[in-house]
């Protein structure tokens, strides 16, 4: 009968300057045990692998696993659990613990994983005792010796139970700040995200486990990234904390050209919020992992963009040169928004991308796609660069990942805290035409400190309408001002409009930019909702 899965010969793909033999050794220092000769790894080392991969054919090792870890459910797959008292580095100094994740349901394509100290990489090995396979009905001791991982997680020393990180999953992976709330997700690279032939997910095949030093608050981990199109090195230093930061450089080397390149993708999930509610049949207020994306332009300027769940796929492209930063955010973090208590959207964490060198010019990509359930992420962010994407090329980014439900504000300047849509035109008048009322919150900044003489001034544009009823008035309950105004849309069309508004005084803007793109209702549904008294 054919079998599911290969030996360690054929189910890893054979790195150059990497032999193995099939000894397990076991050292004092490691709860696990490993294969083979310990092999000399630095990064450079690493990269040269990638480079010389991206020259190859891409091999596909999807689904090479039992049968019966593809049939499981997600129940039966959350009780394959790491033992702990085999966690990586549990009886050293270290600051951190190890743990792997088992194969299985959507994870199935078997990873390696090394253990690294003093420049010295061994290959860790699969043990079926390593975990409890609970009553998952998987039967241990029928699966191969060589399965191989899905992914890893750490523990730091402030709390054995509870994950700081995990990567799991194509080239995804997650954190946590103060909170210990896991939510969004980062990736190693997308590729062709909302391109119509489809997209393509890269995989890290390869990781990397540094030994963390005693008494050290950073751990280190390598990857190495392949697929279809690209492959790539990638070198994560992980410092926990009240924000988690991550110190991320890649080498990333197409095996061909790229249409849309995806660096530091952010991945997250909207489904309901203040100003879109669509899917509006659940009993809870808000439901999403982020509310925003946020952009600090090369030129300085604060960009504030709510994100919505849209009947249609929307993609925005925010053309920029050497961003400071943008990130997808979870600004409101108010219980009673929400009033989940069970997974706490209100404390879920942000993630910030920092840039460490100049990117050039390129645009801030935003895609948001319809969803009917909060289990599907729905919203991807990312940095495009705008040279072209051709096979033979390196491109290399360094950036930092900020994970928490930090404050990202900027200086001076008032902050965007909410925003709200409804119907337009004025309380108590019949309404001749159909318009789109926004308002928009200002909080923070000068505000606070503004005297009662002091004009505050919208300054509102759009792409198509016109704009009428504008203002400007304080917000006291949240030390801000509130900027309210109608959009009328064009007669018939129900094409995007962007909108834009800052707030000023004598002309100089005292708030970040306010930006949103809003789509008419066809002419045939645009109902005034006139009371029948008027």
């Amino acid at each position: 009968m054919k079998t599911m899965f290969r030996s360690v010969a054929r189910h890893r793909v054979l790195l150059a300057g990497f032999a193995f033999g099939v000894l397990l050794v076991s050292t004092p220092a490691r709860s696990a045990q490993t294969i083979g000769k310990a092999q000399v790894f630095d990064y450079a080392w690493l990269k040269g692998q990638a480079r010389a991969l991206a020259e190859q054919d891409y091999v596909d090792h999807e689904g090479e696993m039992p049968e019966q870890l593809k049939s499981l459910s997600w129940d039966d797959y959350q009780q394959l659990r790491y033992d702990k008292k085999h966690a990586l580095w549990r009886d050293t100094d270290a600051l951190f613990r190890g743990e792997l994740f088992h194969l299985g349901l959507y994870f199935q394509t078997p990873i390696t994983v090394y253990q690294l100290e003093d420049g010295q990489a061994e290959e860790l090995a699969y043990d079926r005792d390593l975990f409890d396979y609970g009553e998952s009905g998987v039967k241990g001791r029928k699966l191969p010796k060589d399965l191989g991982f899905a992914g890893f997680r750490y523990q730091f020393h402030s709390d054995w139970q509870r994950d700081v990180v995990a990567f799991l999953g194509a080239s995804y992976f997650r954190a946590v700040g103060a909170e210990m709330q896991y939510g969004m997700s980062a990736r190693g690279l997308a590729v062709d995200t909302a391109v119509p032939e489809g997209e393509e997910f890269p995989l890290f095949t390869h990781f990397w486990l540094e030994t963390p030093k005693p008494g050290s608050d950073t751990a280190t981990v390598y990857a190495l990234l392949d697929s279809p199109s690209v492959t790539g090195a990638y070198r994560f230093d992980i410092t926990p904390g009240e924000t988690l930061t991550m110190t991320v450089d890649a080498a990333i080397y197409p095996r061909q050209s790229i249409h849309r390149l995806g660096v530091a993708p952010l991945t997250s999930m909207y489904m309901i919020g203040e100003n879109s509610r669509r899917t509006h049949w659940d009993w809870r207020p808000e439901i999403h992992d982020s509310d925003g994306l946020l952009m600090h332009t090369g030129g300085g300027e604060w960009i504030w963009r709510p994100l919505v769940n849209p009947a249609n796929l929307r993609f925005n492209a925010y053309a920029d040169e050497n961003p400071k930063g943008f990130g997808l955010l979870q600004r409101d973090q108010d219980f009673d928004h929400y009033q989940d208590d069970g997974v706490f959207y209100d404390r879920r964490p942000g993630v910030w991308v920092e840039p460490i060198h100049d990117w050039g010019p390129g645009s801030i990509q935003l895609v948001e796609i319809p969803t009917l359930d909060e289990t599907f992420d729905n919203i991807v962010a990312f940095w495009n660069p705008a040279k072209p994407v051709e096979a033979g090329q390196e491109l290399l980014f360094s950036y930092k990942l900020h994970w928490g439900t930090q404050r990202i504000l900027p200086s001076n300047q008032a902050q965007v805290v909410n925003t709200f849509t409804g119907l337009g035109g004025v309380v108590g008048q019949r309404r001749e035409y159909f318009s789109q009322r926004f308002v928009v919150d200002f909080a923070g900044g000068l505000f606070p400190m503004l005297g009662g003489e002091t004009t505050v001034e919208p300054v509102i544009t759009t792409s198509a309408g016109r704009v009428e009823i504008t203002s400007a008035r304080p917000q006291h309950a949240i030390d801000g001002y509130r900027a309210m105004f109608d959009v009328v849309p064009p007669d018939g069309s129900s094409e995007p409009i962007n909108l834009k508004v800052y707030l000023a005084i004598d002309g100089r803007p005292v708030t970040e930019t306010w930006v949103y793109q809003w789509t008419p209702p066809p002419a045939d549904q645009r109902d005034l909702r006139n009371p029948g008294h008027l």
